[in-house]
């Protein structure tokens, strides 16, 4: 049976905030087409503070969770420190006693990370934010462990998922933020904070599936 080390959690965590440092510029220019135009700039403050952080102490998954957590609330500015802050808290909550983590750890990681993130957004799927990465993607790793996937399969599925729903942004009109305000404008450009969750969903799906093979 799959599983991987929570005393390797740090990993993942780092390497998230590496993912977003190479993007930083890719979208901070996708958010300037409709937005404020600092979503990877934000972004990438937030994640190397957690990334020094995690690299010193090299805490366990829930731990690094939980800094990566406290780091987006102090060093996001607008709505995205906040969202993610939740997501990450609600992700660390659900696995904080487990040596291990299998399959069905994780799906209950991502479910609560989605629930934390609901107590403070209203969004719902097409209102053009990242729950239209974050939705589709949960879907999809759930139904893939349901079909009794084993762990590898099941992250590849969702990292897929969650990279259409960012595309699938693109057609849709912004009910939130600055971008709101464009109505119809919007269409046709891709949501930043979707595709930096499609980014993060990616790179998090190939850290775990890393630590699968070195697990095995």
């Amino acid at each position: 049976m799959q599983y991987f080390q929570s005393s390797n959690g740090y990993k993942i965590v780092a390497q998230l905030a590496e993912a977003i440092k190479e993007n930083k510029q890719y979208l901070s220019d996708i958010d300037g087409l409709i937005g404020d135009g600092d979503h990877g700039i934000n972004m990438d403050k937030g994640f190397a503070a957690a990334s020094s952080k995690v690299l010193i102490e090299k805490p366990d998954f829930s731990t690094a969770f939980k800094i990566l957590a406290d780091e987006l609330f102090d060093n996001i500015g607008g709505s995205m420190g906040p969202l993610y802050g939740m997501l990450f808290q609600g992700m660390s909550e659900a696995v904080n006693t487990k040596p291990y983590i299998f399959k069905n750890d994780f799906l209950y990681c991502i479910q609560s990370g989605l629930d934390k993130l609901s107590e403070i957004s209203v969004a719902k799927a097409g209102d053009k934010t990242i729950l239209d990465t974050l939705l589709p993607a949960c879907e999809a790793y759930s139904m893939a462990v349901k079909d009794s996937c084993n762990f590898d399969k099941a992250l590849s599925v969702m990292s897929e998922a969650a990279l259409k729903g960012a595309v699938s942004t693109k057609m849709m009109k912004a009910v939130f933020g600055r971008s709101s305000r464009l109505g119809e404008r919007s269409i046709g450009v891709q949501d930043a904070g979707a595709t930096s969750c499609a980014i993060l969903l990616e790179k998090m799906s190939n850290g775990i599936r890393q630590e699968l093979k070195e697990s095995s």
